[in-house]
């Protein structure tokens, strides 16, 4: 009933097409320039090992009919060095014929020498394939976070993916929000909408830096957790650079958020086009700071011009959006296998640091755009 290996450079060009045809229900082929990205981002990548190579499922016929991505994730338990398994794109040939190539291949991938294996981007039967084979959801974790900053163009946004034409009304629906705006009050929550102005309270700041800034951020604002990327300020800079082109979501913005005394109390890492969604990479927060940073960052994405804000959440955030008019969907989950007690017990009880930068949201294959 088939076998799984090692993915190869020869296997890119059908593991493209089985992207096409599952993920992006497409029959066109894959374009050179994504099979390219593909043989980057699971052959070539820093994050690629030999012992924890992407696996591909073979059928009887000898076909490809299923996939898995993997990466390594070097992480700090304490003082302690561990290795986590990050695995992405799980996708199987229904036309194979074997209707368990998926968890064959899961089983495989989970198998292997690291000492956790996580995911982002569950859907809902792979999820159920990590909890049959012992992995558990994690629910903090699995939840993407929206605030509503103007609610005419977010309106727009979300119907012109179904009905093109209404992109005609943008500057009607700039001029509403533009109105809508001026005539809020920045010290009054609403559901749609955010003041023009928005207010930073308690002397907060915020200041536009560069990457090489924000990766110095990221390493002292994960400082504060038991299990958290163990990574060099190198390493730190590449994933960030690797997270930089994101085409389908704008321009990419960093910024730290300061105290009265200008010390940085956290900062985001976000990508912005004008009367679009803003999506969030990753946010960062000294305690007790966190609310304070999320409300920067929902202002200076409203100076931007964006419609909305959207990112994923973090257990270190949650209580800071609470009475933040956030509405929080679930169009993926993150998930965990585990056998040792001390990291799960960290990423369950929220002293982790996984997702954003520590996750998937790096790849181009979310937001990218390839010809």
């Amino acid at each position: 009933m088939g076998y799984t290996r090692p993915l190869t450079v020869t296997d890119i060009p059908v593991v493209a097409d089985l992207f096409q045809r599952i993920f992006r229900r497409s029959d066109n082929a894959p374009s050179p320039d994504f099979m390219d990205y593909l043989g980057q981002l699971y052959i070539e990548d820093n994050a690629c090992a030999a012992d924890l190579p992407s696996l591909v499922h073979v059928a009887e016929g000898g076909e490809i009919s299923g996939f898995v991505g993997r990466h390594v994730l070097p992480m700090q338990l304490g003082d302690r060095p561990v290795r986590a398994a990050l695995l992405s794109s799980i996708m199987v040939d229904e036309r194979s014929g074997d209707p368990l190539a998926g968890a064959k291949i899961l089983k495989a991938a989970l198998n292997g020498p690291q000492d956790f294996s996580f995911s982002e981007t569950a859907s809902e039967v792979s999820m159920r394939m990590w909890k049959h084979l012992g992995g558990i959801a994690l629910p903090s974790y699995s939840l993407d976070w929206i605030r509503v900053i103007r609610p005419a163009a977010f309106a727009l946004e979300n119907a012109g993916s179904r009905y093109p034409r209404l992109s005609l009304f943008k500057q009607f629906a700039s001029r509403t929000d533009n109105l809508f705006q001026r005539r809020m009050s920045p010290d009054r929550l609403r559901w749609l909408g955010v003041s023009a102005k928005p207010l930073t309270k308690g002397g907060i700041s915020i200041r536009e830096i560069d990457q090489e800034a924000f990766a110095d951020l990221f390493a002292m604002m994960t400082e504060r957790f038991l299990l958290r990327p163990g990574w060099s300020h190198e390493d730190i800079s590449r994933v960030i650079s690797k997270a930089l082109e994101k085409p389908e979501f704008g321009h990419p913005a960093f910024c730290a958020v300061l105290n009265r005394i200008e010390e940085p109390v956290g900062g985001f890492f976000y990508h912005w086009r004008p009367q679009m969604t803003a999506r969030i990479v990753q946010i960062l927060a000294a305690p007790p700071h966190e609310e304070a940073v999320l409300d920067a960052a929902i202002a200076h994405a409203a100076m931007k011009g964006a419609s909305a804000v959207r990112g994923r959440t973090q257990p270190f955030l949650m209580e800071a959006m609470l009475g933040k008019r956030i509405a929080f969907i679930n169009s993926a989950s993150s998930v965990l296998h585990c056998r040792d007690p001390h990291i799960r017990q960290a990423i369950q009880s929220g002293d982790s640091f996984l997702n954003g930068l520590a996750g998937e949201q790096w790849s181009r294959l979310i937001g990218g755009r390839f010809g």
